[in-house]
């Protein structure tokens, strides 16, 4: 195992998964900020970095109503699903180099309340800041009809499912053990409603080859971490979890589609060995796995570019309960974004977090040392953490 950054996730805080809170994003973010401070044992007068998520507020926002007086470091990922996970780096870079001591990572939204307005919902100010991916979506796709992120993905996943031959019961496989896990999570909003493989193949299709449950959850809901060095972690509440291996990457283009010389060469492709070189060990090596899932196939992509199985062999990897608890290769035991919440993948840092510390309740993984986070926004940006419990 490697040194890696030499930083730790120290507090760890979300809200309730819920469709139709009555508080906006911000107001979520400060709710789950003050949860992380309190998990951390630490007051807002110890934070002096903010990473906020890519819209609905600003790190100045945050500091004012938070009452950080001293802002030292502030910046904000542009990675759409992909930043929370890719702003860990950024966070251990800046409290490794002196930048600040302890750097807040939050991200909130109304993804159902507001993202589409509902009757008598809050609507926030703000929204997502604008990129280039947006403005090829408006200015070439949306023309001719492609509106959501199911039907943009649908593109990758179409080629894929029929160029490979994934059988239908490979994605199901993934919203399977997504739902069972979410049973064990008192905060997934689909605890309490399980899922047979029945119910997925007769499911109605959203946007080939997704059906109902191949797609994430629409949900409000808040999540923020708290990181610091791995020294000063030591003298703090809970048992660090150390950052041992981070990376980020991109396809290319990453803001065009159908240009891609090779659609299944993703972000992760890219991230992955940096990663893996930083902690000095391979995804098979992690005892876990917590993989961005706004839709099955995607997650079916970022395990081959993980390096875990070959290209089109996702399916033979997740068959006969591999991914679930009990299985080698255990993966989001909290029930993920098809089944817990869309929270931008910052729920999986948490359940991480938990997994490590040993304090996931009935979704333990046994002697979990070592897990695995991904992250996947826009067309296909991707970032990867590697977390380990410190020793």
């Amino acid at each position: 195992m490697g040194n890696g950054w030499g930083a730790a996730i120290v507090g760890i805080g979300e809200t309730d998964f819920l469709r139709g809170s009555d508080r906006l994003p911000f107001e979520l973010m400060l709710d789950a900020t003050s949860e992380a401070l309190a998990d951390a044992g630490l007051s807002v007068d110890d934070v002096d970095g903010i990473i906020p998520p890519a819209g609905y507020t600003a790190a100045e926002e945050l500091a004012a109503n938070l009452g950080i007086e001293n802002l030292r470091f502030a910046v904000t990922v542009m990675m759409g699903g992909a930043s929370p996970v890719a702003a860990l780096q950024s966070a251990a870079m800046a409290v490794t180099n002196g930048l600040a001591r302890h750097v807040l990572v939050v991200v909130g939204w109304n993804g159902y309340t507001a993202f589409r307005p509902k009757p008598g919902g809050r609507r926030p100010r703000h929204t997502f800041l604008g990129t280039s991916v947006g403005d090829i979506a408006t200015d070439f796709y949306r023309p001719h009809g492609a509106m959501a992120a199911v039907q943009l993905y649908a593109w990758i996943a179409m080629r894929y499912k029929q160029l490979f031959g994934v059988p239908d019961e490979a994605a199901g496989a993934v919203a399977l053990a997504c739902r069972r896990h979410a049973q064990l999570n008192e905060k997934a909003l689909m605890r309490g409603r399980e899922l047979t493989l029945d119910d997925y193949l007769t499911a109605r299709m959203v946007s080939e080859p997704f059906r109902l449950f191949d797609c994430c959850l629409e949900t409000d809901c808040a999540a923020a971490v708290i990181v610091t060095t791995t020294e000063r972690a030591r003298d703090l509440r809970r048992h660090p979890v150390v950052i041992l291996g981070a990376a980020e990457g991109h396809p290319y283009p990453a803001d065009e589609i159908p240009n891609r010389a090779d659609p299944f060469r993703i972000g992760l492709s890219y991230a992955a060995p940096e990663a893996y070189a930083m902690a000095g060990m391979h995804a098979r090596d992690v005892d876990f796995l917590e993989i961005y899932d706004c839709f099955t196939y995607v997650v079916l992509l970022e395990l081959e570019a993980l390096g875990l199985c070959g290209r089109g062999e996702a399916a033979a990897f997740v068959a006969d309960g591999a991914i679930e608890l009990g299985g080698p290769h255990p993966m989001n035991t909290h029930g993920g974004l098809l089944s817990q919440g869309h929270m931008w993948g910052m729920n999986h840092v948490v359940e991480a977090t938990r997994q490590l510390r040993h304090e996931a309740g009935a979704a333990q993984v046994a002697g979990a040392e070592t897990g695995l986070v991904t992250g996947w926004g826009d067309f296909g940006d991707g970032s990867l953490v590697i977390l380990g419990r410190d020793r």
